[in-house]
């Protein structure tokens, strides 16, 4: 699951995992959409920071403090100069500062997932 606010973030990221990555992607551009999302049993989740409604912070410690989903591989990523900080407060498996590198993100998303 890729959620951003963002059309064209969510539009790179789908063509990235996908095309390169050779993952199949569901994107929301609603943050809050994200819980409805995981009945489909992702393999990981990609959140900005910053969306409006509930922001991916909000979303991440939610999911992390779950017995249910805290074990769910998560990155949060966003171009705040605290997003290694965020991340950490939040419970976040990993982050990404944008903009970042295509080959940085698949690598995370490879590891966190178990296929690196």
């Amino acid at each position: 699951i890729v959620a951003d606010d963002n059309p064209d973030i969510l539009d790179i990221l789908k063509m990235i995992l996908e095309v390169i990555g050779g993952y199949e992607v569901i994107t929301t551009a609603d943050g809050e959409s994200v819980y409805d999302l995981l009945g489909e049993a992702p393999d990981l989740i990609l959140l900005d920071v910053w969306m409006s409604g509930q922001n991916g912070s909000e979303i991440c410690k939610n999911l992390k403090a779950d017995k249910k989903t805290r074990d769910l591989p998560l990155i949060l990523f966003s171009a705040s100069k605290n997003i290694q900080d965020i991340s950490r407060s939040e419970g976040a498996d990993d982050f990404l500062a944008k903009p970042f590198q295509m080959d940085v993100l698949l690598k995370k998303v490879a590891r966190l997932t178990n296929k690196d």
